[in-house]
């Protein structure tokens, strides 16, 4: 029998995210093959009456797991995983959004993978949903082994946040997650991650849905993104993680997909970036 190591899920919510979608996002892990052993739930800003409600219900139905880490101001996503990440009782941390699901295989699958390849980061293929996460409308296509994820990362962000698992030590090591690229905090890490030399792998086969609005792909660019794609990038090429040719190749159409309008850019997300997925 496979002894499986301990792991801690991080997460963070904010006072706009539903209760109802919070509720299901944390019952989706404890509907795991292999159960967490602590979540680390950090509240970003001051929340809602029903938010709370529902933390409170949680905590109440399982009691010493939940780890509340909150303060007054709403700072972010990255913020938020930076101050929940140190807070991880355990090495194994998987992160996880508030307002997605995770299939109930997905840690057993991800843990025996990380301990059969010696991987530091684990990521899976993922599937995009409006209201049901059994009836997908999109599925990701990411790169699986190491030198592809690495080879990926010079261009588009080789993972789905909510699906990484990874080693607490190595994400410390590599600096933490950073509250300065908004948007681009994940790729940020896992760049950062991938640079000291951090084993990585996508499982080909969807472990969590990731809910979207019916308008998400639309919304996902515009002149106020611009500076925020500009910032990240620019930091990757004076990193060095990036070559002024890979800088120029990531950078370019990102522009310019983030300026066309609304309707295109979803025909592009939906029709070029994603694939369809089975309904």
């Amino acid at each position: 029998m496979t002894v499986f190591l301990p792991y801690s899920v991080l997460m963070s919510v904010y006072a706009r995210e539903s209760a109802a979608f919070l509720t299901m996002s944390l019952n989706s892990m404890m509907a795991q093959s292999i159960p967490p052993q602590e979540i680390v739930l950090v509240e970003d800003g001051l929340i809602t009456s029903e938010l709370n409600e529902s933390i409170t219900n949680f905590d109440e139905a399982y009691p010493g797991l939940l780890t509340v880490v909150s303060y007054s101001k709403n700072q972010g996503l990255g913020y938020a995983l930076s101050r929940g990440l140190p807070v991880c009782r355990n090495e194994i941390v998987a992160r996880m959004d508030s307002d997605d699901y995770a299939f109930p295989t997905r840690m057993e699958e991800q843990l025996a993978l990380m301990e059969e390849r010696d991987l530091d980061m684990v990521g899976s293929q993922i599937v995009e949903f409006v209201k049901d996460p059994e009836h997908p409308v999109a599925a990701s296509t990411l790169p699986v082994s190491s030198d592809e994820i690495v080879a990926y990362s010079k261009k588009r962000n080789p993972f789905r946040h909510p699906s990484m698992v990874f080693k607490k030590s190595k994400a410390m090591e590599a600096g933490n997650y950073s509250g300065e690229f908004l948007y681009f905090e994940d790729w940020d890490l896992f760049n950062r991650m991938l640079a000291i030399g951090c084993k990585a792998w996508n499982i080909d086969h969807p472990l969590v849905a990731m809910r979207v609005s019916a308008d998400f792909y639309g919304r996902r660019g515009g002149p106020a993104y611009l500076p925020h794609i500009w910032k990240f990038k620019t930091a990757q090429l004076k990193r060095g993680y990036f070559t002024f040719g890979e800088f120029l190749v990531s950078t370019v159409p990102h522009v310019a997909v983030c300026l066309v309008p609304n309707s295109v850019r979803s025909f592009i997300y939906t029709h070029l970036l994603r694939k369809g997925a089975q309904q």
